[in-house]
């Protein structure tokens, strides 16, 4: 890593590096984000301990579920609250218990309720016996609360840590002057501005930019109420909020003298934010959209959302609170699983007006009862904006043979799950496929059929997927993580418009793209470098491009000019149909982490993956030239492998020596056939 001048914050005339190897320094070296991706670009996957984490949303935002223990326990979630500060938001999953509030301002054990307007309560107990009771370098920890840490309960908490154009948590001391200006730390323009009394029974009055086209400060809304929005001169005074300062009026809620309160600062980023590894990337977006005559809207951020916060802002409405961790999916968006800011309501996924259904561009407003409304919304970027360095950060095999629970994931993977696909090991089975945007829907890879249904296919877990009660010890299940330059998973429709293209976040031109029609039957279309395309659910020779077709489009979509670092085409000009919901997974080379690429087959053919070492953890291999299976390899070893057809539910094989290892990539063995190949390669995972 070389040194550099640092552009933001220029405190000498010479060169220096950041102290502490870019881990949380100041000076000398004060730095921003660019200082970060010096470091990046040497390829180190970024976490507390060799990069700012502020630089992304990582490290600044996390939805975190739990199970409840009863005792004490450490919530890991990578956010440094104990050096930079923030808010923790909690709410019990399974049961009407209120909201937990607890920030590092007002200190530990203080919480405040979203959904009343009490005063700031404490938690009783000594030691850690009750609520947040310390907040840690890499998230906090709580005791045996029972809002929050009950034994029955699974929870979910979401964390912000302040950081400038991102969040901040101020607390002040009222005064009863109107025109009062309290000075924060945002840097930017502020999205919205949630305020609570600390002393008394006082409602939590919320500023939103997106109130009003003209004059936002004219209005308030309150967090614990779905009344509409109310023109009120004496909240904010009817001065909008500037980067530096907020102003308040005369009334109680905000301004009462002698009280105290809080206020959480929401940014709002507009091509300003400047995180992620480019260092030109928006994380958080607060504004505002129509729905037409049946209730829909599109939004675009310009990124896609991993948490959305939601209310009807001319109406009676109640506050959304919807993120992917929990099942903001693509698949039927009026059943996404929704907690209410303004209510103490367990979880639901039944019953809802409308839903949210994140794209990779924003979100669409699917509702059917908020006809011809305007609301207002705050919207945070999903993660993963780094490119990885480690397989074994974005991949795991699990084998699932233990007796899972409705807590505990079926098969475990150390990290959030956004694709997964599993097979029987013991017998004939189909392989099948699942996405977190899509569950609990999935696919079979060896058929055309359309998405079926398995309640048991779900993601709301941080370490692994599937919920299954039973014990079954002969499933292996295979599981990716979304990263930049690595993965991605895309759910859309078809389109029509724009040579069928669609957006995607994997940030580097794909290398190889699997599609599929989800609402129908239709084949596994596999496009690569190599000429025509190829169908994964048979064993067919490559096929052929005719020109003017969506042959020529996804046979050219890699090799060609029909995909890009962010979009790619959809197909829609096979399909003939701007209806049909599709899946299209993404695949890119990262040094050291994941190969795509070919070879040609002449008895026993080493194939270099440029892994530093090590054996790959998996191999997906297809003949192009003629007619052969797809093969995906795992435990492969100096001797026969293991291995499945993704075109065929037959049996695992173990009686077959494929692949042996080989420095830096994998060996062909002479019982491979002699022919052209595609190949997909993820190195050694620990």
């Amino acid at each position: 890593m070389s040194t550099k001048d640092f552009t933001a914050n220029v405190i000498s005339s010479s060169k220096v590096v950041p102290d502490g190897n870019f881990k949380d320094s100041k000076a000398s070296g004060i730095w921003d984000i660019n200082e970060a991706l010096d470091l990046i670009k040497g390829g180190n996957w970024p976490n507390v301990a060799n990069v700012n984490p502020a630089a992304f949303v990582d490290g600044l935002f996390q939805t975190h579920l739990y199970d409840g223990t009863s005792g004490n326990l450490s919530i890991d979630n990578d956010i440094n609250l104990s050096g930079s500060g923030g808010l923790v938001w909690f709410k019990d999953r399974n049961y009407g218990n209120n909201h937990r509030l607890y920030d590092t301002a007002r200190g530990v054990r203080k919480y405040l309720d979203s959904s009343a307007n009490a005063a700031e309560a404490t938690n009783s107990g000594s030691g850690n016996s009750n609520g947040i009771s310390a907040f840690n370098s890499n998230g906090f920890t709580i005791g045996n609360d029972g809002y929050i840490n009950d034994s029955s309960s699974r929870y979910v908490s979401w964390t912000f840590r302040k950081q400038p154009k991102f969040f901040d948590v101020v607390t002040y001391a009222g005064n009863g002057t109107s025109g009062r200006e309290i000075t924060h730390n945002l840097g930017t323009t502020v999205g919205a501005i949630f305020v609570k009394s600390l002393n008394n029974t006082r409602k939590w009055s919320v500023f939103h930019r997106g109130m009003d086209a003209s004059n936002p400060s004219h209005y308030k809304l309150h967090l614990d109420q779905t009344d509409a929005r109310a023109d009120e001169q004496h909240i904010w005074n009817d001065t909008e909020p500037t980067s530096s300062v907020f102003t308040v009026g005369s009334d109680g809620e905000v301004n009462a003298n002698g009280e105290n309160y809080v206020a959480y600062l929401f940014a709002h980023n507009d091509d300003d934010g400047g995180f992620g590894e480019p260092g030109d990337q928006d994380i958080i977006k607060c504004g505002t959209y129509d729905t037409d005559g049946n209730g829909d809207a599109t939004v675009n951020l310009g990124f896609e959302p991993q948490f959305v916060f939601v209310k009807c802002s001319t109406a009676a409405s109640n506050w959304y609170l919807l993120d992917t961790m929990r099942g903001m999916s693509n698949d039927n968006p009026v059943e996404n699983a929704r907690l209410y800011a303004d209510t103490s309501g367990a979880e639901s996924s039944t019953g809802g007006t409308s839903g949210i259904v994140p794209t990779s561009t924003g979100f669409f407003h699917d509702g059917y009862i908020a006809a011809s409304q305007t609301f207002i919304y705050m919207a945070i970027r999903r993660g993963s904006m780094q490119t990885p360095t480690a397989a074994s950060d974005v991949f795991a095999i699990d084998t699932f043979g233990s007796t899972g629970d409705s807590k505990t994931p079926g098969w475990r993977s150390g990290f959030p799950v956004d694709m997964a696909i599993y097979r029987i090991t013991s017998g004939n089975n189909d392989g099948k496929i699942a996405s977190r945007l899509t569950a609990p829907k999935y696919l079979r890879t060896n058929s055309t059929a359309a998405e079926s249904t398995d309640n048991d296919f779900t993601f709301d877990y941080n370490n692994g997927w599937y919920n299954y009660t039973g014990t079954i010890a002969t499933y292996v299940s295979y599981m990716w993580a979304r990263a930049r330059g690595y993965f991605d998973v895309v759910a859309t429709k078809a389109v029509s418009t724009n040579n069928g293209d669609v957006n995607h976040s994997l940030g580097v031109k794909p290398e190889m793209a699997w599609y599929k029609r989800r609402d129908g039957a239709d084949e596994w279309y596999v496009a690569t470098a190599i000429n025509g395309y190829l169908v994964l659910d048979k064993s067919n020779a490559a096929n052929g491009t005719a020109s003017g077709s969506w042959l020529d489009a996804v046979g050219g979509a890699i090799g060609g000019n029909d995909a890009t670092a962010t979009t790619i085409n959809s197909g829609y000009k096979f399909v003939g149909n701007a209806t049909y919901d599709m899946i299209i997974y993404l695949f890119a080379t990262v040094a050291n982490v994941s190969k795509v690429g070919s070879f040609t087959q002449s008895g026993a053919t080493n194939v270099a993956c440029g892994f530093t070492g090590n054996t790959p953890s998996l191999v997906i291999l297809k003949r192009t030239d003629a007619s052969g299976d797809w093969y995906l390899l795992r435990d492969i070893v100096a001797g026969n492998d293991k291995s499945f057809y993704f075109n065929t539910n037959a049996l695992e094989i173990t009686n077959a020596d494929i692949v042996d290892p080989y420095s830096g990539g994998f060996a062909t063995t002479s019982s491979l056939t002699d022919g052209d190949y595609i190949f997909y390669a993820i190195a050694a995972i620990s």
